[in-house]
């Protein structure tokens, strides 16, 4: 039997509902975008279990906060288990609630230089096998909604001719985890390369451009998803990553 409200058996069986809760949201979590990966399922069916892991979280964070009623009524061990449940229950919740907020914004298509962004190239065949969203720039509304949302996201300068700038843009890239380089033109100023996201496994598609600029070298880089019509931030933060790694005395364009 559960218990009486309010009695040591109801508050006990509260506790354990939170951690079973808990442990289902974690499974869904990590199983959606297994199944995705693996062929089991479209990635929708993943963002639905992400969604009801969600909801899961939520209503063991409503057990837990219940069971503290009857906390002078619980044992040691069962006093541990719901301080440590409060936390995973919130966490869980909100984890893939961020991303559900992210995911909001439609935009998936992040560039340095919204008048002129990277084109892409090599990284088409691929596109056109995966059957991935056109990369053609969508232009200026496109441009207002990034300049509103990210507007850190900027070109970066490098205090070195174009040639060495290069070298370190390329070296960059091949450092940067879960990138694959697709082509490299020096002559040209222009790197492509696919990147794949770490949870749900997408691949993206880089392209970065080194042109002279006035005191030495000018990067820009463009993050184009290819599916989905939001990316969850990723592009934006690809980018951030990006010239992270590049170096700390790549400042931010004036």
């Amino acid at each position: 039997m559960i218990g009486a409200p309010g009695g040591p058996g109801f508050a006990a069986r509260l506790v354990r509902g939170a951690w079973a809760l808990a442990a289902l949201a974690l499974l869904l979590i990590a199983g959606g975008p297994l199944g995705w990966r693996v062929g089991l399922w479209h990635y929708a069916v993943s963002f639905a279990l992400i969604r009801w892991a969600a909801y899961g979280a939520l209503l063991g964070l409503g057990l837990a906060l219940a069971a503290l009623v009857g906390w002078r009524r619980l044992g040691a061990r069962q006093r541990w288990a719901l301080i440590v449940a409060l936390p995973c229950c919130a966490i869980l919740f909100l984890m893939p609630s961020q991303y559900r907020l992210a995911a909001y914004l439609s935009i998936h298509d992040i560039s340095t230089d919204t008048d002129d962004p990277p084109p892409f190239a090599a990284v088409l065949p691929a596109r056109a096998a995966a059957r991935a969203a056109s990369a053609d720039y969508a232009g200026p509304a496109l441009a207002a909604t990034q300049r509103a949302a990210y507007p850190d996201i900027q070109p970066r300068y490098l205090d070195l001719p174009p040639d060495d700038a290069f070298a370190r843009a390329l070296a960059t890239a091949r450092a940067m985890p879960r990138w694959t380089i697709v082509a490299s033109d020096p002559a040209a100023g222009r790197i492509e390369a696919s990147a794949r996201t770490f949870w749900m496994g997408f691949v993206d598609d880089v392209a970065i451009r080194v042109a002279p600029a006035p005191q030495g070298s000018r990067i820009d880089m463009r993050s184009l998803s290819r599916v989905g019509r939001g990316d969850f931030g990723a592009n934006a933060a690809r980018i951030r990553a990006y010239f992270a790694r590049l170096g700390a005395d790549a400042g931010s364009a004036g």
